[in-house]
This record gives C-alpha cells, structure tokens and sequence, in this order.
C-alpha cells in the first residue's frame, strides 16, 4: 500500500516512450501500468487533489516526442514533469547524438521556463542487459554525459542510472530486455522519487538473492530464443520502416485522480 509522502506536486505529466508508457508492466488487454504510472500512485498517496497525465507513445524518438508531446503538456500546466527520451534514437543506424540531445535540452528549456520541476533518467549498461548490444557503450555513456549536462544547465533532477549494477539484474527486466519488467518499473519509481527527495524509497538499490548459475549452452540457448522471439521482428519492423507506435495515441492524455493499482505479484 502506498505511504503518504510530503511533496509539492499537484499536476504531474510524463512524456517519452515505451517504457514511460509501461510496456513490460501489464498486456495489451488489461493495459500497461509502467514506472510513470507507479510514481504518480506514489505521489498520489494522502494528496486528493493530485492528477496525473501520461503522454508517452512506444517506439518514438526524441524529435517525435518533442513535436508530438511538448506542446500538449504544456498545456497542461504542470508543476512536475518526467522526461525519457533518447534511446529509440541510440540504437538506430544514422543516430545524430547532437542533434538527440539538442531535442532533449529543448524540451528542459521549455519545460523549466513554464515553472515545473523537470525529472529525467540517464540510461543503464545495456550490454550487461544483451551481450549484443554492447556495442551501444559508448553511445550510452556520451548520451548520458549530455544528459547530464543539459539538465545541470536548466536544473533538471537526474535520476542517474548507469552507476548502479543493480539497473541491469536480468530480474529487472522483461523477457524482451527491451522493457523493465513489473519489479524493474517499480524500482525505476521508486529509484526517481528518491532523486525527488521524498523520503523512503532509497530501497530501490536493494540487491536481489544471487541467481542461480547458467550454463553455456543455456545462455546460447536464451539468446537464440531471445534474439528469434524479439530483436528479429524489432530488426523487421526496422526495415519496412514501421514502429511498434504507428497508429497509437497517448493512453493517459488528459490529467486525472490517481487510483492506487493493487499490489502486483513481482518477486523480490
């Protein structure tokens, strides 16, 4: 059950991608609830006239985001606002991380000037996450680097992930270590209400019971299931030029009360 918590916030808006939107923490027939979401419960708790809005869209990029979502929050005058962009641009051929972080500072600017507090995320080793995708190191530490320099400029609070081993537990993540899973968004939650300074989430660097070891053949195993099951139909919608997004509008994109989900089955 969500524990009332002291904070300033009465109208919260999440804007980025997939996971703001919450995939890997529900289905398309219930619905994805996601760590945005969670937060908003979080904050929702003891505070009866907190609203949330949530204008996320899967599979967007930076210049999609700023284009299709800034303005609509704006509008919508809030005084806390989550920003998670980026990472649909890192692992695409052609990525401009320039031109991704100029979009990102854009949208602190705006968002700063209108008075809200602005929270953003730096993003994890990925390569401990898929040993294909340790290429993408270098792209996520100079990302990281001007995310964190962009919001030092507007200050905008960073709930800086990558330094944490504990980002990349596989228990973190769903099986197609593209999404957290349900554990990993409420650790992503509760790891960015305590870059907000509320009290009692600290918990969220707890280091989980040690895995059981796999052997090779299984981690070959996992990889060819993962990489036929997920990243070869990702790698597909890549080519004929579509996106997991096409045709999907914000699932929350007027603010509204908050209702607490009840507690989810995840393990420890």
């Amino acid at each position: 059950m969500a524990t009332t918590q002291q904070h300033p916030y009465a109208r919260y808006v999440a804007i980025g991608d997939s996971q703001t939107e919450g995939l890997g923490d529900g289905d398309e027939e219930r619905g994805y609830r996601g760590w945005a979401d969670r937060l908003a419960e979080i904050l929702a708790a003891g505070h009866p006239d907190f609203t949330y809005a949530n204008l996320a869209v899967r599979g967007r990029r930076t210049a999609l985001i700023k284009a299709e979502q800034l303005g609509p929050a704006l509008a919508l005058k809030p005084d806390l606002v989550t920003v998670m962009a980026g990472m649909n641009d890192l692992v695409r051929p052609g990525y401009d991380a320039a031109r991704v972080a100029a979009d990102v500072e854009e949208m602190f600017t705006e968002l700063t000037a209108a008075g809200a507090r602005v929270a953003t995320v730096t993003f994890p080793d990925i390569g401990r996450v898929s040993p294909l995708a340790r290429r993408a190191l270098p792209r996520v530490l100079d990302l990281n680097a001007r995310i964190r320099a962009a919001a030092d400029r507007h200050g905008v609070t960073v709930f800086d992930t990558f330094p944490h081993r504990i980002t990349t537990d596989p228990r973190l993540w769903s099986r197609d270590r593209m999404h957290a899973s349900p554990l990993g968004h409420a650790r992503i939650a509760a790891g960015m209400a305590d870059a907000l300074g509320l009290a009692g989430h600290e918990s969220w660097l707890s280091p989980l019971p040690p895995l059981a070891p796999v052997s090779v053949f299984g981690a070959v195993t996992a990889e060819a299931r993962w990489f036929a099951g997920f990243m070869g139909p990702w790698m597909w919608r890549r080519v004929r030029g579509r996106s997991s997004g096409d045709g999907r509008e914000a699932k929350r994109p007027v603010l509204e009360a908050v209702t607490v989900a009840p507690a989810p089955h995840e393990r420890a």
